[in-house]
């Protein structure tokens, strides 16, 4: 039976039943709260080659070693936590029903995006016109980040009689969700003991192996039959048996409480996850409040896209929730590439926070700030890597998990020819101008000046530091560079033939390092008197340092090469690709590396890009910025050339990443607008078509998610937040030309932007706070609290 996908406005609903749907759909299905999310596998399925019922909590990792390629390697990964899902059924003396052992005669799931509830439905057959309808929902609460609820409704068909059912915590569980990683070591739970603390409520504890961080779940099952507690370690099990009336349903409901040693305000996860098992309500009585935060969820991040692009627009919104909620502000957690929804990465931190903070910054702020407080607690592990390195300031990971040290892999395995091969994408030092960026955009949304005077200032100052300790002057060229990095193009990470990995004058690198170093000269001008005299004080800081810094940002190398900015030094060399050649014989070429690693080639000896390189600078700045720029740097970066450059890599790049049809619509968008639409729809389509392949099941990508919202917040709309104003300059793309939306903009919760046919309505809530200046291409309005504008765009 095939399963179909339908869509509706805040739904979307998976009909039929397909094995080999299942990973992508279990990843769509997650339910989660910022605190942890749980995969929607059904609760009857254990984890196999077809499914994976994995669970995980924010910011909770482990390290184990491995031997790979006859080497022993080090690896942290966000630990698949016990499963709290497991509930199977049968008849007596029968085999237990799931969709792979037994007669499917029909299935569907929906996901309620309004009210974060799953639902499921399916009749099994059981022979002789027989049938066993069951229908479930659940949550992961919303408005209590430790609880989550599942309620299960049995009703016979044709038949009546018993039913045994059994409900269970699992603590026999591994991460094993990734195929490629599964020779590794992933048993991450040790010390599993479990117990019963009422009559029907049970409990499981445990630790992690090396990070040794306590773990505890409770779970009360609730039945009109008797329930029997039993401990087949690792598991605790319930069981019931049900009478069952043909055509009348019978239903149990299943609570859970999950806690953690990194838990606030707790002594002990088991004491606190049984306390709050008990006391919670039952399913009925949980579900209001529930519903109630998500409503208020919904109510901050209104967004009213029209057609299918609105639909899928509210999916991803609704991810990013899931992953990065208001919980997330009390917790020290980064954003993880794929969510809370799987394994891929390993749960790592990457750059992705670039494409993900500017849309909080402008809904919850708070959230933002929080993520920022992550990375600047790891302020002291990155000034640690970088004197590691023989460099000054903070040399910030690629990837990180629990601690801010490298995480990023040493080796990394092609499937198409089987090979380990060298890693080399902690060179991207370019994560550093990431956050950089990320504390600029967070307090020119938020206007909050004391955390940029403190910890942002402290940020920026030390990446600005890195920055300018690395940059050597070329006397030839008259000009400082940067040698031996990577850029976002993951694919080139050396010269051809060379001996050792890096590129140099990584034309991103140079131009957003110098953007850096300029940033940061502003803040530290701007700062109070006191303020600076202590940070000069800690910090050895002096007039001297900031000159050299002046210096740099001003003469850093771009390179070009013939006409167009040069993606680094020696690019326009290199060998052009047979793209035709390679799309006929493979089809889809996105992961060129593999092909041609397979082949005993390489990247590295072509132009061709993995994902948006040179092009992400279009991405972070307007061009009125980015010209700008180009003249402190003392050259010249006029419409025509930027729209060669942006010709030049549109026709060489392989999109192996599901951010670079993102940066490519939203840099099209101004730059050839013809041509934008096709690549914000890939950006769109990317998860829930799984267009990279069978990725999207390992996890979701949020950063592309989370992008897609600000393409429609920021991109579309040229909407920059900037001295203390906004700026507007819109897009009117065809296909996206009436949309809305609001913001929480420097404490004015509710502005809303409504962009319809080419007229704007910019409607500020009343409130007590000072008016807030627009500027438009070709006037600046002023709007008080209560007021509503709808100044008319150029044409």
């Amino acid at each position: 039976m095939r399963e179909e996908l339908a869509v509706t406005g805040w739904t979307w609903e998976h009909e039929g039943y397909d094995p080999a749907d299942a990973p992508l759909r279990e990843s769509l299905c997650t339910l989660g709260n910022g605190y942890f999310a749980t995969r929607g596998a059904l609760p009857e399925c254990s984890a196999d080659e077809v499914h994976y019922p994995g669970t995980y909590a924010a910011g909770i990792y482990d390290r184990l070693t491995s031997e790979v390629a006859g080497r022993h390697v080090e690896n942290e990964d966000m630990v698949n936590l016990p499963n709290w899902l497991p509930l199977r059924f049968r008849l007596p003396g029968g085999t237990w029903l799931g969709p792979d052992a037994a007669t499917v005669l029909d299935h569907g799931e929906t996901l309620h995006l309004s009210s974060g509830l799953l639902e499921r439905r399916t009749r099994y057959g059981l022979g002789a016109q027989r049938a066993l309808l069951v229908r479930q929902e659940r949550f992961v609460h919303m408005a209590d980040p430790h609880l989550a609820g599942l309620r299960t409704e049995f009703t016979a068909e044709g038949f009546s009689g018993t039913l045994e059912v059994e409900a269970a915590l699992d603590g026999d569980v591994t991460n094993s969700g990734v195929p490629r990683y599964r020779d590794l070591d992933g048993r991450h739970l040790t010390h599993v003991l479990t117990g019963t603390t009422a009559a029907d409520t049970v409990w499981l504890r445990c630790r992690t192996r090396t990070s040794d961080i306590r773990i505890a779940l409770a779970a009360r099952l609730t039945s009109p039959a008797p329930v029997t507690n039993r401990h087949d370690r690792p598991r605790a099990l319930q069981t019931t048996r049900l009478e069952l009336a043909a055509g009348r349903p019978v239903t149990v409901d299943k609570v859970v409480a999950l806690h953690t040693s990194r838990d606030p305000a707790i002594s002990d996860p088991l004491h606190a996850a049984v306390d709050r098992v008990v006391r919670a309500g039952g399913f009925d009585e949980l579900l209001p409040a529930h519903l109630t935060a998500w409503d208020q969820l919904w109510r901050r991040a209104e967004l009213d896209v029209p057609g299918e692009a609105g639909r899928i627009l509210r999916l991803h919104l609704f991810h990013v929730l899931q992953t990065l909620s208001p919980h997330t502000a009390d917790l020290d957690v980064g954003v993880p590439a794929r969510g809370l929804h799987g394994e891929a990465y390993r749960g790592h931190v990457f750059w992705d926070e670039l494409f993900v903070l500017p849309y909080l910054n402008l809904h919850f702020p708070e959230v933002s700030r929080a993520l920022l407080h992550h990375r600047h607690r790891r302020l002291e592990r990155a000034r640690t890597a970088a004197g590691d390195a023989g460099r000054s300031g903070a040399m910030y990971p690629w990837q990180s998990g629990s601690d801010g040290r490298e995480e990023a892999q040493q080796l990394h395995l092609n499937p198409r020819s089987g090979r380990w091969l060298p890693d080399h994408s902690h060179l991207q030092h370019h994560v550093g101008s990431a956050i950089a960026y990320n504390v600029w955009q967070y307090c020119e949304a938020s206007g909050d000046q004391e955390f940029l005077h403190t910890k942002g200032a402290e940020m920026l100052l030390q990446i600005s530091r890195f920055w300018a300790g690395s940059a050597t002057f070329d006397d030839r060229l008259g000009r400082y560079r940067i040698t031996g990095v990577v850029g976002p193009d993951e694919y080139h990470d050396a010269y051809p033939d060379a001996t050792e990995p890096g590129l140099d004058d990584n034309a991103y690198t140079n131009v957003t390092a110098a953007w850096v170093l300029a940033r940061t000269l502003d803040v530290l001008r701007s700062l109070p008197e006191p303020r600076r005299r202590e940070l000069d004080r800690r910090t050895g800081l002096d007039a001297a340092e900031l000159e050299e810094w002046e210096e740099i940002s001003r003469t850093l190398h771009v390179p070009f090469h013939h006409g167009v900015i040069s993606q680094f030094e020696g690019y326009g060399e290199l060998a052009e690709l047979d793209w035709r050649g390679y799309r006929h014989r493979y089809g889809d070429i996105r992961r060129l590396d593999r092909l041609l690693e397979a082949e005993g080639d390489s990247v590295n000896r072509y132009q061709a890009s993995k994902q948006a390189d040179v092009l992400m600078l279009g991405y972070l700045f307007s061009p009125a910025e980015l010209q700008a720029l180009f003249r402190r740097l003392g050259m010249s970066l006029d419409e025509r050339t930027w729209r060669r450059t942006v010709d030049h890599y549109l026709h060489r790049t392989s999109h192996g990443s599901t951010l670079s049809g993102l940066v490519h619509g939203w840099v099209l968008a101004r730059a050839r607008r013809a041509d934008a639409w096709k690549f914000c729809q890939e950006a769109l389509q990317a998860d829930i078509a799984d267009i990279q392949g069978g990725t999207t099941g390992e996890g979701i990508h949020l950063g592309a998610m989370a992008g897609t919202l600000d393409l429609v917040q920021r991109g579309l709309t040229g909407l920059e937040t900037r001295g203390g104003a906004l700026w507007l300059d819109p897009v009117p793309l065809p296909e996206l030309s009436s949309y809305g939306f609001t913001l929480r903009y420097r404490g004015h919760w509710g502005v809303r932007l409504r962009l319809e046919h080419g007229l704007l309505e910019i409607a500020v809530p009343s409130s007590g706070r000072a008016p807030i200046e627009v500027h438009l291409p070709d006037r600046t309005v002023r709007l008080n609290p209560g007021e509503t504008d709808r100044p008319a765009l150029p044409e």
